[in-house]
């Protein structure tokens, strides 16, 4: 299959680093002008340039603004008022007793984890649908549907994210816009990596400290290992082309087999 995004633009937001910044360079080697997010431009500047290097892409939009806020978002839309592909990645997640997540970490997880993919697709789905085609996929997790007792704050807000993508996608139906989550397992990522060193600790080496944490926390696995980033972001890739055109409403799993049912 040749996936061919060529003429397009995507918004990948959160990727200067791990997932985000693996599916910039996937979607700019498929012909994509991507623009690069994050809240520094430091650290947008350092992702768009590794973009380019991986990619070969020189089209690469630099797009720092916080988009948790109203007025990060504002300097967003002014500098990319228009994409074809929107990836809402931006996401957060720790983990913490159930019984000790107050009403503030609550909203700051549903404020940064599911508001800003709203706003975002509130602001760019209406020009998709007035040019006849476009592409919204909403990063969740495999905590969407099996909730970890460890940080059900983070699972919950990934629950909402898939209603999220439903109902955007009906509103979207008959448009040539496609809107779909990702469910992705547990990726290998530099936050990943100290999230599981909190669960097992810093005394064994990271090969066998990754393959207690998936014994231990994630046994439910059949790949029996951390995911890739770019093998997130082959999937999303996939679904960001022409390719993926009856592909809509849907919570597309990459979770190594994770969630123990045949449906999401």
């Amino acid at each position: 299959m040749q996936i061919d995004l060529s003429g397009r633009t995507a918004l990948v937001t959160g990727s200067t680093q791990g997932i985000g910044l693996a599916i910039a360079i996937g979607l700019a080697r498929a012909g994509a002008v991507v623009a690069v997010n994050g809240r520094t431009p430091e650290k947008v500047a350092e992702a768009a340039e590794t973009v380019r290097r991986e990619s070969g892409a020189t089209a690469v939009i630099e797009a720092p603004a916080d988009v948790t806020t109203d007025e990060g978002t504002a300097a967003l839309l002014a500098s990319v008022p228009d994409v074809d592909v929107l990836i809402n990645n931006l996401g957060i997640f720790e983990a913490r007793p159930a019984l000790e997540i107050d009403d503030a970490e609550w909203r700051r997880f549903l404020e940064v984890n599911v508001l800003t993919a709203v706003r975002l697709i509130r602001s760019y789905l209406p020009g998709m649908i007035e040019r006849g085609w476009g592409r919204v996929q909403n990063i969740a997790s495999d905590s969407a549907v099996a909730i970890p007792a460890e940080m059900i704050h983070y699972g919950t807000s990934k629950t909402a994210l898939l209603a999220v993508s439903r109902g955007f996608a009906k509103e979207a139906a008959g448009t040539g816009v496609t809107v779909n989550s990702v469910i992705a397992g547990p990726t290998h990522t530099g936050g990943v990596e100290e999230f599981v060193r909190q669960l097992v600790g810093d005394d064994l080496p990271w090969d066998e400290a990754q393959r207690e944490f998936m014994r231990t926390h994630r046994p439910a696995s059949l790949l029996q290992r951390l995911i890739e980033p770019e093998e997130i972001a082959n999937l999303v890739t996939y679904l960001a082309s022409p390719l993926a055109s009856a592909t809509t409403g849907a919570a597309v799993r990459v979770d190594g087999g994770y969630v123990d049912a045949i449906l999401p």
